[in-house]
């Protein structure tokens, strides 16, 4: 879309107020708004000035004046706002270096594109995350001094079946743990909720193929088609928009957080890769699963790297929660045709075309245009130093003992952030395509500072049950 073009839809759209748009470290969408009158096309070319110092982890306060760039392609109108309102995407430009943000997410996605034509392996690079979420009716937290603890609840909860639910009858048609997947109304009570958000999201431009009822209690999925680097991650903080104001508009509240209930299934962000050159698929070949040696290559390099990528993938101490075996969750680092247990999956797909790549060990908390652009410059890592990704695998992982995962001298993904975050500080070469050690140093400190240390000095519920009577 021009400028042109954009001022003409605000037109015929009867549009007040338009909506600029950023994501930062964290991967929390912000947004500032301006009057439909305020607004001129110099603007939308030289872009506006905001404080880089309030937002987490950016700039000091003497250094606090930054420029949003509007993308005007990506604007669509929001179907939430009382009053006509136009969105769009921005990048941040820094006025101190005249140049991208080093700091921006969006920017270092770009960065990484632009690593990949450098490369000359590829000219483009597709994304196709699978964002899992719960939507639950009701959540507490409590972070005292003197007490943690939270509690979640879902009309879909087995905990519910002895209960009167809200003080209402007790329909008992209930998914229970890790029964939720692809049952029928009334055991699926989130049909018509569902459906409403895909209705939305095809309003903001999404193009939706598949919707569900995923495995655990009172979780979902709704299904967005692949698109580049960039483009797929716009999606994703459309996707999350969406997903959380229907809830809310429907008196419930959505979490893509990865692992809210003990004992179910927890969120995963599935995300589909491929390379592509001149309009060929570089990842189809007559290798293991009609994959080339380029596609191979990737997968290594992802695997090489895979400790330092945890801290952007799973990018929160609930990330390795749900990284135990058991809850379709895959922590072994091997690959394998349609094996879902693997952490790298070879879909079935039919055709050149369809060739790509699975890594499952990703979850929603990462900020996704940090984590695919790490996974591309771990892949890109593997394709320039011909890295072999090791042996494939293709009986069910989730059967192995510890002792026989150490004896067949299989690599794990990391424990915990921490583990990730220290990953980070040895490793980190792979990744300077796009990312500063500026912007890495900081990155490590603020998941320090924000996760690992607050999360390791906090006793838990169960901490209290093992270990109160010792």
């Amino acid at each position: 879309m021009s400028i042109k073009a954009f001022f003409e839809t605000c037109k015929e759209n009867e549009i007040e107020f338009i909506d600029f748009r950023f994501t930062d470290i964290p991967g929390v969408w912000h947004h500032v708004t301006y009057t439909i009158e305020s607004i001129d096309k110099d603007m939308l070319k030289d872009g506006l000035p905001f404080d880089g110092s309030s937002v987490v982890a950016w700039q000091p306060i003497n250094k606090s004046d930054m420029i949003l760039k509007p993308d005007v392609a990506t604007a669509f109108i929001d179907p939430f706002t009382a009053d006509p309102t136009m969105v769009m995407f921005c990048d941040v430009y820094d006025i101190y270096e005249n140049e991208a943000y080093a700091k921006c997410p969006r920017s270092i996605a770009k960065k990484a594109l632009q690593h990949l034509n450098d490369s000359g392996i590829g000219d483009t690079a597709y994304f196709g995350p699978e964002n899992e979420f719960f939507v639950f009716d009701h959540v507490t937290i409590r972070d005292e001094i003197n007490a943690q603890s939270y509690e979640v609840d879902t009309e879909e909860g087995e905990w519910n079946m002895s209960s009167g639910y809200q003080e209402s009858y007790n329909t008992g048609h209930r998914p229970g743990t890790k029964g939720g997947y692809f049952p029928v109304s009334p055991v699926d009570s989130m049909v018509d909720l569902r459906a409403e958000m895909v209705k939305v999201m095809k309003e903001v431009g999404l193009d939706i193929f598949v919707v569900h009822h995923e495995v655990a209690q009172g979780q979902g999925e709704i299904g967005v088609r692949f698109g580049t680097l960039v483009e797929a991650a716009d999606n994703v903080q459309k996707v999350k928009y969406v997903v959380k104001n229907i809830a809310h508009l429907n008196g419930k509240t959505a979490t893509f957080m990865p692992k809210p209930l003990y004992g179910d299934n927890g969120n995963g962000m599935h995300v589909h890769s491929s390379i592509w050159k001149d309009g060929k698929n570089m990842f189809a070949g007559n290798a293991y699963a009609g994959l080339s040696e380029t596609a191979l290559h990737y997968i290594g390099g992802v695997f090489k790297h895979a400790h330092a990528l945890a801290a952007f993938t799973n990018a929160s101490t609930n990330s390795f929660k749900r990284l135990i075996p058991g809850f379709e969750a895959p922590s072994i680092l091997t690959y394998s045709a349609q094996n879902r247990s693997a952490c790298c999956r070879i879909p079935y797909g039919a055709g050149e075309k369809a060739k790509r790549v699975e890594f499952r060990f990703p979850d929603s908390t990462a900020n996704p245009y940090l984590a695919f652009s790490a996974i591309l410059l771990a892949g890109l890592d593997g394709i320039k130093n011909k890295t072999a990704p090791g042996d494939h695998m293709d009986e069910d992982l989730f059967e192995l003992t510890l002792d026989e995962i150490r004896e067949k001298g299989i690599n794990q993904m990391p424990h915990t952030l921490r583990e990730a975050l220290e990953a980070l500080v040895s490793d980190s070469e792979f990744l300077s395509g796009a990312m500063s050690d500026n912007f890495l140093t900081t990155y490590r400190h603020h998941k320090f500072e924000a996760q690992v240390i607050p999360d390791e000095s906090r006793p838990t519920a169960y901490e209290f049950k093992s270990s109160y009577s010792c």
